[in-house]
This record gives C-alpha cells, structure tokens and sequence, in this order.
C-alpha cells in the first residue's frame, strides 16, 4: 500500500493499515540475516511451531520457528544455548508485536548461565545429591500442606486455588520468601529450614511460575540444592514450565512441570476419595449381603442335617433290625459253606479209609506180628498169619506160596 504524505489534510490510518506499512518497510530494510543470540523461554507448541526469546547482554528479541523449518533441525533447541539464527524481521499484525521469522538456526555454543547450570548440576551428581535411593515418598493424605514461594507470585494463587478445589479440608500454610533477585536463594533456603525445623507440615510445595532462565537463576544455586536434602520434610518442585528444569527440580524428592501440577500432585482430590468411599461401600454392602446368603444357605444345610431324637432312635433300632438279619444270614451262609466243607472232607477221609475198600470184597494180610504182608515172599511155609476181612478176621497157616 502506497501511503500519502504530501502537504495538507493528515491522512488518517487504520491500525492495520499503520501495522501494515510498518511491516513492510522493516522487511525490505532487512532482509534475510543471521543474527546471534541466547535462546531463552522456549515454548515449543502442540503445533510442531517454535516460540522463544533470543538475547544479548542487553536486549531481547522475540521470535517464532514454524514446524516446517523447525522439523529440518537435527538437533534439540533449549534455553541457555548460544544460537545464530536466519531471520526475517518483521512485524506479528494481531498482536503489534516486534519479531523475528526464524527460517534457519544453528548452534553457537553454550550461554554462560546454562554453563554454569550444567557444570553444577554434574558436581551435586558425582557427590550423589541426586540419587534416587535418597529420595523420600511423598504422603498420599498430607494432614497439612506447607508452601514455600513469594506472597506477590501467580504461582501461590493457582497452588492454593488447586489446592481449595481439590481439598478444601487440608490446612495450608506459607512459608513466603522472593523467588527471584539476589539473594532469593538463600532466602528460599531459610524458608526451607524453618518449615523443617517447625514440623508443621507433612509435604512441602517450592514453586515458582515460569520465566527466562535468569528468572529462574536463584533456583539453580548450590545453597538451595543442599536445604532441600537437608530439610526433614519430603519437598515437591514446581518451578516454571513442562520445559524448564532446575537444580531445585533433580534435587527435590519429586519434580512437578508446573505449580498447579505441584498441588494436584500432593493433594488427594476429595470428589475421587467420595467416589472411592462410595464404591467401598458399596463393595462392602454387597460383600455383606453375599455372606448373609452363604451364611442362610450354611444354616438351611445344616438344617436338613439335623433329625430330631426320636427319628434318630427309630433309625438306629431300624439299622440294629437290619444289621441282625445281616448277621442271621451271613451266620447260615457260614454254617452251610462249613457244612459243605464237612461233607467234602468226609467223603474225601471215607475214599482213604481201608476198610470202605474191604467192603468192596479186599482182605488185608498181617504177619503174627502185625506186619503188612504185600509180597508172598515175605511169609513164611507153617507161619501163622491173620487175614482182616469187612467183618472180621481169620487166622490161618501158611501151606505153600507162590
């Protein structure tokens, strides 16, 4: 758009058009460039695009990766890098925001903030500040809930927000100290100590909302690392954003992304705990009725078990009766297979006995001596020898032999 400046009635500009203008005249005096810069305050978005700030030692500019540039990146863009970006300058119209259209970006070294953050973060691991065997368990029903931040944060209002919608019923107290400026770190140190040392709470919340790593900074000092181990009280960090990551984070028994995620963290949310009762009780409610029937069923059991005296001694005289005629029987079964047996034996003894066969018309032939005489050979001419018969016995002398 051409704009009018010539002498006479000043021309009149709607915002867009004045936004418009203004674009284009700064995108025609600068054109595509590298400039260097510190990355500060990333936020990548759902979108794949890049928002972040980059800095010197003395300004800031804002600036936006869109997916398409930022997805052609072969390495991972985070706050505290020293960056050389390719940008166009240029104007955001909805906003009338001063920014920079990153086409192209690489790696400059490291910021001096982010250095520091590093080699720190490496001395409290090699000391083992940050081993997980230290770490303590965070209570699931906090009687009390202690908060250590500044009373002017946004980050206290969204906590104790949080923490009113979820559980009204748990007692909240503030330990306030700054979070940010000189000395901030020392201050959140003491803050800690005095909570530890009052026993009043049984979790402790450090927040912080979010902000460039500078803002951030009084949370990565050694100080404070060491009064979160050496506080008594299990101690949640929620310090900035999902991607910010301090020293208090890894040095704290449990890292939250936010301080709202902090809260919701430790507080049990009392509409889930009715639910849970509810459903126990209903679980106990049946569990109840269910035993009641196994119990009426037991008893109904029990009952067709149980007989009443007299049928029990009408059975047992019914079980005597049958029991007698069992013995009665098996008594003439007895007798009649030993009868059996008896006759059996006898006409056995009765084939053996001699003289059944001297019924049968055979003698038997004894000396005078009473020896068996078998063999004609054995007697003697003129001896003397007695003959048994059925009925009877003959003596008579030996004339001859054969």
């Amino acid at each position: 758009m051409q704009l009018d400046f010539s002498p006479g009635e000043p021309a009149v500009l709607s915002v867009s058009q004045l936004l418009r203008s203004a674009r284009d005249m700064l995108e025609r005096r600068f054109p595509l460039q590298w400039i260097a810069g510190e990355i500060s305050n990333l936020r990548p978005a759902a979108s794949g695009h890049l928002y972040f700030t980059i800095k010197d030692e003395t300004a800031q500019v804002d600036c936006v990766m869109f997916r398409s540039r930022a997805a052609a990146l072969d390495w991972e863009p985070a706050d505290g890098l020293r960056v050389e970006v390719r940008a166009l300058v240029t104007l955001y119209e909805p906003r009338g925001r001063f920014q920079l259209n990153v086409e192209g970006m690489r790696r400059a070294g490291l910021g001096p903030l982010y250095e520091r953050f590093l080699k720190l973060k490496e001395k409290l691991g090699r000391e083992g500040l940050f081993d997980a065997h230290l770490k303590r368990p965070i209570p699931d029903h906090p009687a009390q809930i202690g908060v250590i931040t500044s009373l002017a944060a946004a980050a206290l209002r969204d906590v104790l927000t949080t923490l009113r919608r979820r559980n009204p019923s748990i007692p909240v107290i503030v330990y306030p100290a700054p979070v940010q400026g000189e000395g901030a770190a020392a201050k959140l140190a003491q803050a800690l100590a005095a909570a530890s040392r009052r026993a009043e709470c049984d979790v402790l919340l450090l927040v912080r909302g979010g902000g460039s790593i500078e803002d951030l900074w009084q949370f990565n000092e050694e100080a404070l690392a060491r009064a979160i181990r050496a506080c008594a009280i299990p101690v949640v960090a929620g310090v900035g954003h999902e991607t910010d990551f301090t020293i208090a984070d890894f040095a704290a028994d449990e890292r939250a992304p936010t301080p709202t995620a902090a809260a919701e963290l430790v507080s049990p949310s009392l509409e889930a705990l009715r639910g849970r009762i509810a459903e126990t009780a209903l679980r106990l409610s049946r569990q109840t009725a269910r035993r009641l029937e196994y119990a009426m069923q037991a008893v109904d059991a029990l009952a067709r078990r149980l007989v009443h005296p007299a049928e029990r001694l009408r059975a047992l005289r019914q079980n005597l009766v049958h029991l007698g005629k069992r013995l009665s029987s098996a008594t003439a079964r007895l007798f009649e297979q030993f009868t059996a047996q008896v006759n059996v034996a006898h006409k056995t003894i009765a084939s053996l006995d001699p003289t059944a066969v001297l019924g049968r018309g055979y003698s038997i032939t004894r000396s005078a001596g009473g020896a068996l005489l078998r063999d004609a050979s054995k007697a003697s001419v003129g001896e003397r020898i007695v003959t048994t018969l059925a009925k009877g016995t003959l003596e008579s002398e030996v004339k001859s032999k054969n």
